[in-house]
């Protein structure tokens, strides 16, 4: 049995206080590449109460993603927009979800993320990572950006580290590893990596980020 909005509303009150939860509430948080960063970073922002997601990949769900993505084997085949919307509607049905099944490039990046309080950048390729975030820091500057770099394979779990860059950007990863190296991503580093990037948000929004 589904609980009601305000069962819901209720018990995410108690787990992080009414105040802060409000925040959670209205707040828009994009996410742009919907892999085992993207995904791992939506349902934990969607666990934790976030009022809007903006979902973000061109991409279809693969055979290869099951490992380290939050799909399900049925479904293959679907767009990574339209199974995590379903999955996440599992998880807490009452968040608003818009999607987007585009590849961003450098002409749409501003429409698409302009009513964002917060992007993050959860992209596979270091190309597609750098035209992203120049994109944002020059059109958006005001954003705040949250960006990947470093996940790969199965060095330490204490080397994934957040740092602030600059006044509107993190970097989170061991900013080394890369996927080309070796061994590639594997689920548990790349969940770490994307639990960075979705406590990032939360405790910027909270207002409880360290300086």
């Amino acid at each position: 049995m589904i609980p009601t909005k305000e069962e819901m509303i209720k018990a995410l009150e108690e787990r992080h206080g009414k105040e802060t939860q409000n925040r959670f509430f209205a707040a828009t948080v994009a996410i742009c590449g919907l892999g085992g960063l993207g995904s791992n970073i939506a349902v934990s922002l969607a666990r934790a109460g976030i009022g809007k997601l903006i979902l973000i990949d061109f991409d279809r769900v693969d055979i290869t993603n099951l490992h380290r993505q939050q799909y399900k084997a049925a479904q293959i085949g679907e767009y990574k927009t339209e199974a995590l919307r379903q999955n996440l509607q599992e998880i807490a049905p009452y968040v608003e979800i818009e999607t987007h099944a585009v590849r961003m490039e450098e002409g749409n990046i501003e429409g698409l993320l302009k009513e964002a309080d917060i992007i993050c950048e959860a992209f596979d390729k270091a190309h597609m990572k750098a035209m992203l975030v120049n994109t944002v820091l020059e059109k958006l500057p005001q954003t705040v950006l949250i960006s990947g770099s470093g996940m790969a394979g199965f060095g330490s779990a204490n080397s994934i580290k957040t740092r602030k860059v600059m006044k509107h950007f993190y970097l989170c990863g061991d900013e080394i590893s890369d996927v080309n190296d070796g061994i590639g991503l594997v689920s548990s580093r790349v969940m770490l990596c994307a639990a960075h990037e979705a406590h990032k948000v939360l405790q910027i929004l909270s207002g409880a980020e360290v300086k």
